[in-house]
């Protein structure tokens, strides 16, 4: 038996509007953003390591950046596409 190791990396992205988002954000937090995008691209949208991680539904993921800042993604049908669809302060967060 033959067994191959397949590296999968996830593509991450978001829309143009976040751009003004992120560049609101503290430095610390944008940095914490920084290292999520890549732990999401090498690790899948499932990221239990990082604050209050959870899954807000089927396919939506968030968890705290800091005690004031969050970031929010999703996936569409299990694929390797990710999509954050929103970061920036948690009272605004769409859950």
């Amino acid at each position: 038996m033959v067994w191959y190791t397949l590296y999968v990396a996830y593509t991450v992205g978001w829309k143009k509007k976040l751009e003004k988002s992120i560049r609101k954000m503290p430095q610390r937090e944008q940095e914490k953003f920084a290292q999520l995008v890549l732990d999401i691209n090498e690790n899948g949208p499932v990221q239990n390591k990082w604050p209050n991680y959870s899954k807000l539904g089927h396919n939506e993921h968030h968890c705290h950046l800091s005690y004031s800042w969050v970031a929010c993604w999703k996936t569409e049908n299990e694929s390797i596409i990710i999509e954050v669809h929103y970061v920036g302060s948690r009272e605004g967060a769409p859950y």
